[in-house]
């Protein structure tokens, strides 16, 4: 089985290609260039530095969310037409379980969080060593965050991007119980990902189905709404 799959939810573009369950190719960039210009470079590099092509991909994966609207619109978008294009199903991986999947086995509770600004960030927790989940993605207060988890377990691990904004309050809040990721640990590789989806197989679906997962809605659409009820 050879499985594709993208990463653009947030400030990191990753590519991975696995064949067999094992890792073949795995990329990623920070750089000033957007997603859209650096992905499909990135997917071409994948392909030929192992020899395989599109044609033989049995899945094509990718990180619907949460994260950035426009980085998951690129993704979503790219393995849309990646997997039209030769007719084969797409796999939807979550972003924060994909981030936690990177740092198991743990012996406390992982704490992915994204910024999502004012305040707030899109935060989930999963057991370390099994990667049970033990709280739904969700939009909250940083605060909220902090004592929806402080039932969960008594060490705490944080990540994701919007760890760095926001570490010096989380130290506040949590105290002791806090650990921090370092910084080539922070964020998602896309091989976490891909170790994700081929687990996922039987929940593909076609490129028509496969969605972006939004918790709220865009920043335009949020204005929209705004606009309405201030005229009504």
């Amino acid at each position: 089985m050879i499985l594709l799959c993208l990463d653009t939810s947030g400030p990191v573009a990753g590519v991975a290609l696995m064949e067999n369950g094992v890792i073949r190719y795995e990329a990623m960039v920070v750089n000033a260039f957007t997603h859209s210009q650096s992905i499909l470079p990135m997917v071409e590099e994948a392909y030929l530095h192992t020899g395989l092509n599109v044609e033989q991909t049995d899945f094509f994966a990718v990180t619907v969310g949460p994260g950035s609207f426009t980085g998951v619109r690129i993704g979503v978008s790219t393995v849309n037409g990646l997997a039209h294009g030769v007719g084969k199903p797409c796999i939807a991986v979550d972003a924060l379980e994909s981030m936690a999947a990177g740092v198991m086995p743990y012996p406390g509770v992982i704490c992915p969080i994204q910024d999502a600004r004012a305040g707030q960030v899109y935060g989930a927790a999963f057991a370390g060593q099994t990667l049970r989940r033990l709280m739904e993605d969700q939009p909250i207060k940083l605060e909220d965050y902090a004592d929806a988890i402080a039932p969960l377990g008594n060490e705490f691990l944080f990540l994701g991007d919007g760890m760095p904004v926001h570490r010096e309050k989380i130290a506040a809040l949590m105290g002791e119980k806090a650990r921090f990721a370092p910084a080539h640990l922070s964020f998602l590789r896309p091989a976490s990902a891909a170790f994700l989806a081929a687990q996922k197989t039987r929940e593909a679906v076609s490129y028509l189905d496969l969605k972006p997962l939004y918790l709220r809605p865009p920043q335009a659409e949020r204005q929209k709404n705004l606009r309405e009820m201030n005229h009504v």
